[in-house]
């Protein structure tokens, strides 16, 4: 039997020139030329360049929202980029960078909303560029998703409290743009709230919708469903939602009451029908049905459904004192008139995936907020939203196939990972990657897809 194994060990010397590691970052930097957030970040933050400053604030932010891309986590992290200065450019010094970000937190309200225009702005642009494939085309609606989670803290934090769930941190309010079954996700508004926040307060639910919305081209905004959990079936939530001067669509879950509790006991046999599993097909076991006519809906929206789930929970899962006779039982609240109701509960319990979304937030710098002021650690969660639109957009615009789908931790194994070697020939620089890496030809297609783009 022969041993496959190595017969010696590897040498290793550091003396190699002309190799860079992460190479497929450059897909990160063509989509920041292509949608414009480049030029967008240096024109809005140039107030904060100091007389004689070598570093533009607009790349630093921009340089550390792609070291989270990258699988950064701290500022520190954009060293990555600084010893690879032909590919990222100069690199601020780790001093430069946290001057930055402390005078940004300083003047936090101005230096946020600059931000957020300049996310705007390209987020309109890159949704022009991705065409049929951008959230909102055709007769669909922009489906908004807000959730909140928890970011725990392991050390004192300004305004880090104990949570709900007994742990000790932070509380955001997020909202993210669903791209379907067919992409991730965008983040539109990452709110940074102490970790004593309520899961169901209207202000901070119709604060982070505000913020949403305004992220939205705005020809769209007019044509927006906003889903959310439980913790947004609050009268002044919807009250809000269902203004005149905004007229948005709503898909939101509700807390089972004993008047809810009272009225799907009165629902007959025939008032059930089949629920729909992920895939748009009968689910055995599952069953929906309106139940808008067995309640007082005086004080709510007019025009408000309300539509319950009844299913048999999987094996080991613990009933709750709501549901009744072995079946657990789920209900939201819609402005929809039309729609069959599988397809409009199915619409609904898709909002999980935003729970997704969260989760690879997470692994792209919102696991924990390693700065120490709260006016800080906000101005990290919009770099952290830069870092997801980022990818988002890359897949947007790149991507193709399951690509358009991958997670953050698979698109840096596969894609940013990747080695290669930088040749200059005349005034051209040439970056070959790997000739035998999987995915290099995946790579360079959409670099030349990004390339072919227009500077936004």
């Amino acid at each position: 039997m022969n041993n496959s194994a190595r017969a010696a060990g590897v040498a290793v010397s550091a003396d190699g020139r002309g190799l860079v590691s992460q190479a497929g970052a450059v897909l990160l930097w063509e989509t920041m030329r292509a949608t414009g957030l480049a030029r967008g970040l240096s024109d809005g933050l140039a107030r904060w360049r100091a007389p004689r400053a070598v570093h533009d604030p607009g790349k630093i932010i921009a340089d550390l929202a792609a070291a989270l891309a990258l699988g950064g986590d701290c500022l520190a992290d954009i060293a990555v980029l600084r010893e690879q200065p032909a590919l990222a450019g100069p690199v601020a010094s780790d001093p430069v960078v946290s001057r930055l970000v402390a005078a940004l937190a300083g003047d936090a309200p101005r230096a946020l909303t600059v931000i957020r225009g300049a996310r705007a702005a390209a987020r309109e642009r890159a949704w022009a560029l991705a065409g049929d494939a951008a959230p909102g085309s055709g007769d669909g609606p922009v489906i908004i998703d807000l959730d909140a989670t928890i970011v725990i803290a392991h050390s004192e934090k300004e305004q880090a409290c104990p949570t709900w769930k007994k742990t000790f941190g932070f509380h955001p309010m997020t909202a993210w743009a669903d791209h379907g079954a067919d992409g991730n996700g965008e983040p539109l508004a990452i709110v940074l709230r102490p970790g004593n926040a309520g899961s169901n307060t209207a202000a901070d639910h119709i604060e982070t919708a505000r913020l949403a919305l305004a992220q939205l081209p705005r020809h769209q905004r007019r044509k927006v469903l906003i889903r959310a959990d439980s913790g947004g079936g609050t009268h002044d939530f919807l009250a809000w939602l269902t203004a005149r001067s905004r007229r948005l669509h709503y898909s939101v879950g509700m807390t089972i009451t004993e008047a809810i509790q009272a009225a799907i006991g009165q629902v007959p046999a025939a008032g059930w029908t089949p629920a729909y599993d992920g895939d748009g097909q009968v689910r055995e076991g599952a069953w929906v049905a309106d139940i808008t006519g067995l309640l007082e809906l005086g004080d709510w929206p007019a025009g408000m459904r309300v539509i319950v789930r009844k299913e048999r929970p999987h094996p080991g899962a613990q009933l709750r004192f709501t549901d009744v006779d072995g079946h657990r039982f789920t209900c939201f609240a819609t402005d929809a008139k039309k729609g069959q109701l599988a397809d409009l509960e199915l619409r609904h319990r898709r909002r999980a995936r935003c729970e997704d979304r969260i989760r690879c937030a997470k692994d792209t710098g919102l696991r924990n907020l390693p700065l120490k002021g709260f006016a800080q650690n906000q101005l990290w969660c919009e770099i952290v939203a830069l870092a997801c639109e980022l990818i988002a957009w890359t897949q947007l615009l790149a991507l193709t196939g399951t690509a358009r789908r991958w997670e953050p931790k698979r698109l840096r194994l596969r894609v940013f990972a990747v080695a290669g070697r930088l040749a200059s020939s005349g005034r051209q620089l040439r970056l070959r990657l790997a000739e035998r890496w999987p995915w290099a030809s995946e790579i360079t297609a959409a670099i030349t897809r990004l390339q072919a783009l227009p500077s936004g």
